[in-house]
Order: C-alpha cells, then structure tokens, then sequence
C-alpha cells in the first residue's frame, strides 16, 4: 500500500517527495475530481493527501468523496499557501475523526 498526493503547488509535491510519496500538480476542479477518481481505482493506494487550497476549491466533491469511498482514505493537508493554522487543522482533524476535543 502506498500513498499519493494531490497538490496545488510545487512546493508540497516536492517535500513530500522527498519523503517517498508520488503525486501530481492540478488547479481547476475537473483536474482534482478526475486525479481523486484515477487514484481512488487504484487498488494500491491507500491514503491520499490532498492541499487545503483544493478541498476548499472542490469541497461538496471532497466531503461527498469521504462520505462514500472507503479506500483510499482522502486527508486534508495544511501547508504554507493554506489559509488554516496547522494547529487549528490538527485539532479539528482530530476532533472530526475520533471525537477529541484539544
């Protein structure tokens, strides 16, 4: 099982690369959509990492993404184009899944 990301910026697909994980560079809300449903047939991946930027872009998509597909697990990630406090993100993240309140 492997991850992948689904990116807005250059700067988040290189550092993660860095790290191992495969991605790609899109912008518009069909690109993201149809990345999200290419990756989500993939049997080998398991968890996507996606920027902020663009789960706000396709939000309706994403959230119905995450209500009805099992694997790939969709994460949102923050990173320094975001407009979200990584500390706000990580508590809500938490708060969302497990229902811990920090």
């Amino acid at each position: 099982m492997r991850c992948y990301l689904i990116s807005d910026n250059l700067d988040t697909l290189l550092g993660l690369r860095l790290a191992g994980v495969e991605g790609e560079i899109v912008h518009q809300p069909a690109e993201v959509m149809g990345a999200l449903q290419r990756i989500a047939a993939d049997s080998d991946v398991a968890t996507v990492f996606m920027t902020e930027k663009l789960c706000l872009l396709c939000e309706n998509e994403v959230r119905r993404f995450k209500e009805t597909v099992t694997m790939p697990l969709l994460v949102t990630i923050p990173d320094r184009h975001g407009n979200t406090d990584v500390t706000d993100s990580l508590s809500r993240y938490l708060r969302e899944t497990i229902g811990i309140h920090i």
